[in-house]
């Protein structure tokens, strides 16, 4: 995949291929429910996958203004997503670089969504590269790596 491994980064473990650690936009999971990426091109076995906090929240907020069958799609994926991925909070350390990333954006005069600017913050906070089809969300956020899968 092009790009690919110029953002895979981490620690190499004996005799394997390099682990990532990777958290996963919510733009990632959706495509991911819908069939529309294959997640071994993305993820391997051994990478370290996390989501942030906001991501249920965005999740969830499909579900809510969902109805019928779609709505029970949503809410098995949001189910399978929290009971299988960690979930990374927005704790102090996420708050103070997200208050770095909100200022460097408006230093730049590119404003970027909230959710989006909260996501970047976590990857960046835990050490992690982002996994998103919206990679143009993340460009420019110093110190975010980005993958962009699509």
């Amino acid at each position: 995949m092009e790009g690919f491994a110029q953002a895979n980064q981490g620690p190499r473990r004996r005799g394997g291929p390099i682990l990532k650690r990777l958290i996963l936009d919510t733009t990632f999971l959706i495509d991911a429910e819908r069939s529309k990426i294959n997640l071994d091109d993305v993820i391997g076995d051994q990478d370290d996958v996390a989501i942030a906090a906001i991501t249920v929240a965005e999740l969830l907020v499909g579900v809510a203004v969902a109805k019928g069958r779609t709505k029970q799609t949503r809410q098995s994926l949001v189910d399978e997503v929290v009971a299988s991925i960690p979930v990374l909070d927005y704790d102090l350390t996420v708050a103070r670089t997200h208050a770095d990333l909100l200022a460097a954006v408006r230093r730049h005069g590119r404003p970027r969504g909230a959710h989006d600017l909260i996501i970047a913050a976590t990857a960046l906070a835990a050490n992690r590269i982002l996994v998103s089809a919206d990679s143009t969300a993340f460009v420019d956020l110093p110190g975010v790596a980005v993958i962009s899968y699509r």
